[in-house]
């Protein structure tokens, strides 16, 4: 007796497979959206403050900027300068800072396999924080600067300089089991806090560095001209492409370390790889930004629950998501009780973390990693 084997339909048999995103919209497609959405809400930060300016004339004036389009000049010409020096550097500050605290939660979570995991696990938030004590005590002027200020540099100096400390800690033997790396970190956090409190105490010209040492813990924007912006952005682009490069090392990270091996890819070297490229972006994000918290932990949960767990697709998400939900939340801080300005690392806390409450109570599946 034979057997009939069915043969599948041509059209069927070569229809080639796409990657999908959120509702089985394709990948390329989701990231368009986001673009498009980012694009509206730089457009909309740019119009709120002091002097409000149409929408219209904001979007004739950066087409004109890219100087691709030359529209006849009818507006005032201190909106132009208002656009360009004053609001639009804060602007793309808060969406570089965003798009780095996402790629480096991502980065993160996919290397320690622990959806707990953010930015600032392994203290680099600490070293960046005892880095501004160390500049607000001083007693000269750190926080201006023709070029780059002092505390910045001093921020993202202590931030790189703890997660090398902590790393070299817990690497043992040419391993670094993560649960070491985890544990190093929250004590290394636990003594440089205690630092940042001593020379708080001790230090005579504390006094007149607090309030702004607390402004700064506190996360905010201390962007006030266009060369402090351009160099974390370049820093920022740079990680940030070189981070979607490591998707499939992300992806195999999934499998756990062993799994990688098995699938030839150098775990301790690869580890270490990561850990540079998150801290450097954290770092990065911080000397202009102080210490925003949620952005690196909510943002790529988000992401995951709405477009699945391949990075290749997750970390230019997350990157867009990040940037758009800091310069919204950078928006409302700022207009909220104006004329007074909102902590945005406050305001991130009050308004992320019920919103990822609300989605992970909403998804109605088990979590995918």
């Amino acid at each position: 007796m034979k057997l009939a084997v069915r043969k599948p339909e041509p059209n069927q048999a070569q229809k080639p497979v796409q990657r999908q995103g959120a509702r089985g919209l394709p990948a390329p497609l989701v990231l368009l959206l986001l673009c498009c959405l980012l694009l509206v809400v730089i457009v909309v930060a740019v119009s709120f403050g002091s002097i409000s300016i149409p929408i219209g004339t904001i979007v004739r004036i950066l087409l004109n900027g890219s100087g691709l389009f030359h529209f006849a000049r009818s507006w005032d010409p201190a909106d132009e300068l208002i656009i360009w020096q004053v609001r639009m550097p804060v602007v793309i500050g808060a969406a570089l800072v965003g798009s780095a605290l996402a790629v480096a939660g991502v980065l993160f979570q996919g290397m320690l396999r622990n959806p707990l995991a953010d930015p600032f696990l392994i203290g680099t938030s600490s070293g960046a924080a005892l880095g501004a004590t160390i500049a607000f005590v001083l007693p000269f002027d750190t926080v201006s600067g023709s070029f780059f200020p002092l505390t910045p540099l001093l921020a993202f100096g202590g931030a790189m300089l703890t997660v090398l400390l902590v790393y070299s800690i817990a690497r043992a033997d040419g391993h670094t089991p993560v649960v070491t790396l985890l544990l190093a970190g929250v004590v290394v956090n636990a003594v440089l806090v205690a630092m940042q409190t001593l020379i708080l105490t001790l230090s005579p010209h504390a006094q007149f560095g607090i309030q702004g040492l607390f402004n700064w813990l506190s996360g905010g924007l201390a962007v006030s001209s266009w060369p402090p912006v351009v160099v974390v952005a370049i820093i920022i682009l740079i990680g940030i492409a070189y981070s979607c490069s490591l998707a499939g090392v992300l992806d195999a990270f999934a499998l756990g370390e062993e799994g990688a091996a098995h699938l030839g890819f150098h775990v301790e070297g690869r580890k270490l790889l990561i850990v540079i490229v998150a801290s450097l972006l954290t770092a990065a994000a911080v000397s202009i930004s102080g210490l925003i918290g949620f952005v690196g932990l909510v943002t790529p949960h988000a992401m995951r629950l709405l477009l699945g767990p391949r990075h290749r697709l997750l970390l230019p998400a997350s990157a867009l998501a990040g940037a758009i939900f800091l310069t919204l939340s950078d928006l409302l801080a700022r207009v909220l009780i104006a004329p007074a300005v909102l902590p945005v690392g406050i305001f991130t806390a009050l308004v992320g973390a019920p919103f990822f409450l609300f989605l992970l109570r909403r998804s109605k599946r088990e979590y995918r990693w």
